[in-house]
């Protein structure tokens, strides 16, 4: 018998014991429950409002993305743009330039033949002079006798122009 009295059950013993964990789980249930209850109620509170914040500033985000998109592709076409203008303006500017080079050359190609159309002139005007020189003297000789040299002097004139007119109109 001695071996059930090790082995027994105090039944008083367990109620009291029941009683203590009723009584230790009401206490902690008073005291740590609810406020941890409450700290969780809170935390989840701040970890909605967290999220809320998040996803409010994703859509800001993406408004923002949307934007800078378009203002960047407004900014391309306004590169282009410019871009555009420029090349017009430095054609525009070519043409004015080559333009001017052309008139400038073609004024001086015309002031070269107007230059040489006088040098012409001159030089049919003193080969006309040296040959009525050469001709007045050769008659002179050839004659040998003086004759009036304004007179003589017009007729070879005269007869230098009807040579002169009837090359010119051979050309």
């Amino acid at each position: 018998m001695q071996s059930s009295e090790v082995i027994s059950v105090n039944i008083w013993q367990i109620i009291i014991s029941i009683c203590n964990l009723l009584i230790l789980f009401l206490i902690l249930k008073k005291f740590l429950y609810k406020p941890v209850q409450n700290m969780l109620a809170q935390r989840q509170g701040l970890i909605d409002k967290d999220l809320e914040s998040a996803r409010e500033a994703d859509k800001a985000a993406q408004a923002n993305k949307k934007l800078y998109e378009e203002k960047l592709k407004n900014a391309d076409e306004e590169a282009a743009e410019i871009i555009d203008d420029a090349k017009k303006k430095a054609q525009r500017k070519s043409d004015k330039i080559l333009s001017n080079a052309k008139d400038k050359a073609d004024d001086i190609v015309n002031q070269a033949h107007s230059d040489a159309a006088l040098e012409v002139k001159k030089a049919q005007a003193e080969i006309k002079h040296e040959i009525t020189e050469v001709s007045t003297l050769l008659s002179e000789k050839i004659l040998e006798r003086e004759i009036n040299k304004d007179d003589h002097r017009k007729l070879i004139d005269s007869f230098i122009e009807d040579l002169g007119d009837s090359y010119d109109g051979n050309e």
